[in-house]
């Protein structure tokens, strides 16, 4: 085995907008962190030579300050297929069926993994955050979207990269148009930006995010009430149907619409307890990583696919800069 002293791993979150980076060594601490922007309007292949660039980058200043970088591993949104280190699909970046792991790695001169971005945060949740010590895990991001990482027995489920897509759950066959090709689905009701939309179509006055849509909330606005009683209603019946087929024990809810903490949860778990009958009843809380949870996932990802087991004791508690 390698000697591990003054080694780091590259760790590389893609978001639809923006990329956060970092070198991280055996205990998952920060040694060097970036941001920069995806530049997804710019199309695909741009998107691809800007995650290269930000690899390159980071490995240079790992050089400089006299670290060997063993491995990088890269996590992006939409279809992954992990074991074959391919992007399938992504809506928000437009790629299909590509090769991206070979890619990079041919670019880089070194192992490169690939992964995706909920599936990470989740794992990083389980291992680092609010669901460290759970076993059945679902952890829940919902912000431009809503999308689910399983994890059951201690270990992310996969399914070929198909497993999570809870926000395609249909909630309303006569709803909304989504932009998976199918209605009424819960990212036409429950994401930030389906909130925000349907407050300003009912009540006629325009909000620029969710978060404003809370706020109305807990004033008591009418029009808010209504809308977010909805958004609600939406997740606990994709929760219930988790439920009743994956038994989590503890639902981690993360992102954007998180923000909202009780506002949010509180009417989710008088709900779904309501709807619950002979299920494992989950406990419901916070993500505690914020958007770290993709690129610590990242380091976590890396340095298994490094070391060779899992479950490793990192014992990271400081956030990335």
């Amino acid at each position: 085995m390698p000697d591990r002293d003054g080694a780091c791993v590259i760790a590389l979150d893609v978001g639809g907008t923006g990329m956060k980076g970092a070198l991280l060594n055996r205990q998952l601490h920060s040694l060097y962190s970036l941001r920069s922007p995806t530049h997804r309007d710019a199309g695909p292949e741009t998107v691809v030579a800007h995650i290269a660039s930000a690899l390159e980058t980071l490995a240079k200043q790992a050089a400089a300050m006299g670290f060997s970088v063993l491995r990088a591993c890269v996590v992006v949104p939409g279809i992954v297929d992990e074991d074959r280190a391919r992007a399938v699909y992504s809506g928000n970046i437009g790629w299909r069926d590509l090769p991206l792991g070979d890619i990079l790695e041919q670019r880089m001169g070194i192992p490169v993994t690939l992964g995706h971005d909920v599936r990470a945060g989740g794992n990083a949740e389980r291992v680092l955050g609010a669901a460290r010590g759970a076993r059945d895990v679902l952890f829940v991001p919902i912000g431009t979207g809503v999308s689910a990482a399983v994890i059951s027995d201690g270990r992310p489920v996969r399914g070929g990269g198909f497993v999570g897509e809870l926000g395609h759950i249909v909630v309303d066959p006569d709803g909304a148009a989504c932009v998976c090709g199918g209605r009424g689905c819960v990212e036409t009701v429950a994401t930030a930006a389906a909130i925000a939309a349907a407050f300003t179509v009912r009540s006629g006055r325009s909000v620029e995010g969710a978060d404003e849509v809370a706020a109305l909330v807990a004033q008591g606005d009418s029009h808010a009430l209504t809308v977010w009683a909805r958004a609600v209603e939406a997740l606990v019946t994709a929760f219930t149907i988790a439920s009743t087929l994956l038994a989590p024990e503890l639902i981690v809810v993360g992102g954007g619409l998180a923000a909202a903490g009780d506002l949010l949860l509180d009417p989710i778990r008088a709900r779904l307890a309501g709807c619950l009958t002979f299920q494992r009843r989950p406990r419901l809380v916070r993500a505690k990583l914020g958007d770290q949870a993709g690129c610590l996932g990242a380091g976590l990802l890396a340095w298994e696919a490094e070391i060779g087991e899992t479950g490793i004791p990192y014992g990271a508690e400081e956030p990335l800069s």
